[in-house]
């Protein structure tokens, strides 16, 4: 049994603001059935305090970071957690990482500097006797994971996936003593990024290998385009690069027993859930495809382009249903599409339910993002037989079979990609998808396949249990 310990600042379902928390939540239970026994250490929250149940105190930091803490071990939702418990980081009213009017903590290089230390202690010393044979961080907020093993004398191997390469965790070089880092490491070779420290880039130098969430993203990141900086070390670390690409939990997003929506086996089964989600937004009956958005609002996901191409949509009787917040000059935006058009609702804010009502009610599920990692969405849409619309970038290259004429001819296709990732484009793939679902036979088709798809996390957990024992041989 290898021990892995799993070293992330978000986990589904105790606190999520994306995919990031999914994959944290899921992962582990999938990795079990390959011979790994996963402990995921994640910051005290005060949100998530008070839901943990019974707790054990099994280490004590007189002064981590700033204050003292506690590291407490319990088991929640099928998830074996250790809580760094430490209320000067952790325990604040707003988001996980930043305030209520959504600026960032000014203390999170400190904060999560915090989290990849306890990590390398635990590494170090063990937790209650429980001792890793990997340590595997996710993004930038256990980046500094490797430096704090190193500094420690630690051999532990440190594996670490990037989720999004856009945020970096730079902050000053005047913090190096706060972070307690080596002013002998601040360089190119390790956690030096223009002058700054970089948690990211103390991560790419230091792991034994790093992976990221789709193969065609992995080949994405080793481009200036994609890679935002850090595409020199990518190149330079590319025999340690790995794209495994994404899974869902299929019994949290199972349409055959799925609490929030009307049960359905086969996309026949979705015709109540559509006529129950235009009640819910108030959309009327339409010819057209009723086309789905979950998603933040940013340029990044392609929304200022789903603007511009809406037109396109409601021309072919199309309509569209969206849940999401995110910039206010886009929710403002949507809000007055959706007062000048009757086939345009909008929900700002989040919803869990909702999002799952969204899934089994919808023809279609949008995802335009200009880059896309891997993508959940469209997986989600997938199992549900909410057919992908999809930007050609990404895991949503990886797990999306566009409609083409040979696809349709081999009655492969499960869904519909464009590029170039213009607004030109998406109005294109907004006619194709109109004169798809216009063809029953051929719809109907698609949903099959689409349902048929494996999505789940098994291939790719056995992926990530190679990747294990790979490390272990070596380091025996």
């Amino acid at each position: 049994m290898t021990q892995v310990l799993f070293v992330v600042s978000e986990c589904a379902p105790l606190i999520k603001t994306g995919g990031l928390a999914d994959v944290a939540g899921a992962l582990p239970q999938a990795l079990a059935a390959h011979g790994c026994k996963v402990r995921t250490v994640l910051p005290g929250y005060r949100a998530i305090m008070g839901g943990l149940g019974k707790t054990k105190v099994v280490e004590r930091y007189d002064d981590l970071f700033g204050g003292p803490a506690t590291l407490r071990a319990c088991s929640v939702h099928g998830l074996d957690l250790l809580i760094v418990d430490a209320p000067h980081l952790f325990d604040r009213d707003g988001g996980i990482y930043g305030d209520a009017a959504g600026l960032d903590w000014p203390d999170n290089p400190e904060r999560f500097a915090a989290l990849s230390y306890v990590a390398a202690m635990i590494a170090d010393k063990g937790a209650a006797g429980w001792v890793p044979d990997i340590v595997h961080g996710h993004d930038w907020q256990a980046g500094l994971t490797p430096e704090y093993l190193h500094a420690l004398g630690v051999a532990v191997p440190f594996v670490f996936t990037v989720h999004n390469i856009a945020f970096h965790g730079n902050t000053s070089a005047e913090r190096l003593q706060d972070l307690r880092l080596s002013s002998d490491r601040f360089d190119a070779d390790h956690f030096e990024f223009w002058g700054q420290i970089s948690a990211l880039k103390a991560a790419l130098a230091g792991a034994a290998k790093i992976t990221t969430v789709s193969q065609t993203y992995a080949q994405e990141l080793l481009t200036p385009e994609f890679g935002i900086g850090m595409d020199g070390i990518l190149r330079a670390r590319r025999g340690d690069l790995l794209g495994i690409v994404n899974g869902i939990d299929e019994d949290v997003w199972n349409p055959a027993t799925d609490p929030d929506i009307k049960p359905y086996k086969t996309a026949a089964g979705k015709a109540a859930n559509k006529t129950a989600l235009r009640k819910t937004f108030g959309l009327g009956k339409s010819d057209g495809p009723l086309c789905v958005l979950v998603s933040r609002l940013t340029e990044q996901k392609g929304i200022d382009l789903l603007l511009r191409a809406l037109p396109e949509l409601l021309a072919g009787g199309g309509q569209l249903a969206l849940l999401g917040s995110g910039a206010p000059e886009l929710e403002v935006a949507l809000l007055e599409a959706a007062s000048e058009h009757p086939n345009v609702a909008v929900k700002i804010g989040y919803d869990e339910a909702l999002s799952h009502k969204m899934m089994a009610g919808g023809d279609a599920i949008l995802v335009p993002s200009r880059f896309e990692p891997c993508g959940l969405t469209q997986l989600y849409g997938l199992r549900y037989g909410t057919l992908p619309l999809v930007a050609l970038t990404g895991g949503l290259a990886d797990t999306v079979i566009n409609a083409s004429p040979a696809a349709l001819s081999s009655g492969v296709a499960t869904g519909i990609q464009f590029n170039p990732i213009t607004a030109q484009a998406l109005g294109d793939a907004f006619g194709r998808l109109c004169a798809l679902y216009a063809q029953p036979t051929v719809w109907k088709k698609m949903q099959s396949n689409a349902m048929k798809q494996a999505v789940g996390w098994d291939t790719s957990a056995a992926e990530y249990a190679g990747i294990y024992a790979q490390l272990r041989t070596a380091a025996a």
